[in-house]
């Protein structure tokens, strides 16, 4: 690089908001025909983008079969294994935000769907079905999600995906929901290489 300076970041836009909204109509679909009993189903939004995800797929669940899903909300903040410190030491990282996690039902005999935006490492959903075993204890667990990037670190494996999207280590994956960031979209951000000959 040059003078010490960042290379730009280069956007490309995977998902624009109407194939957003079917490939949400889509999981929403799996789920309905996956399920025996749609009414124990659980939809459980990750903190913060997998809420409003959580909240659509309940609405198009509940269009589509007549049965309105439960929906929770999960934050791992206290689960996270990257926050932890040891030995008194400052955090390596930005320490969390932390929302509330809001299950205002029994989990027994649920299928709990666990539902983010963004499956990489698994660390993430690791954390997710630890605050949710805080709870209590699931029929089932299940997890939903919209972008399947790859490059695991955990044995995790999503039941439904959105969209599998191959990406180098150095790329990163935005989704943008109106509820949050006032338009829906998904986006590939890749840092461009600087030519140094």
């Amino acid at each position: 690089m040059k003078n010490g300076s960042a290379a730009p970041a280069t956007e490309r836009e995977i998902l624009d908001a109407d194939a957003l909204g079917r490939t949400l109509a889509r999981l929403a679909h799996e789920l309905i025909e996956r399920n025996d009993d749609v009414g124990s189903i659980a939809l459980v939004g990750i903190h913060t983008r997998g809420v409003p995800l959580a909240r659509r797929l309940q609405a198009l669940v509940a269009e589509r079969s007549g049965i309105t899903p439960l929906l929770g909300a999960v934050d791992i903040a206290f689960h996270r294994d990257d926050v932890l410190v040891r030995g008194g030491g400052a955090p390596l990282r930005a320490q969390p935000l932390v929302r509330g996690t809001e299950l205002e039902f029994e989990l027994e005999g649920c299928t709990c769907v666990l539902v983010d935006d963004v499956l990489f490492t698994g660390r993430t959903i690791r954390a997710a079905i630890d605050a949710l075993l805080d709870y209590g204890r699931p029929a089932r667990v299940q997890l939903a999600v919209l972008v399947d990037r790859g490059h695991r670190e955990l044995p995790i494996r999503p039941d439904y995906v959105g969209k599998n999207l191959p990406t180098a280590l150095d790329e990163r994956v935005r989704v943008e929901l109106a509820e949050t960031d006032g338009a829906d979209r998904v986006v590939l951000v890749a840092r461009q290489r600087e030519d140094v000959s």
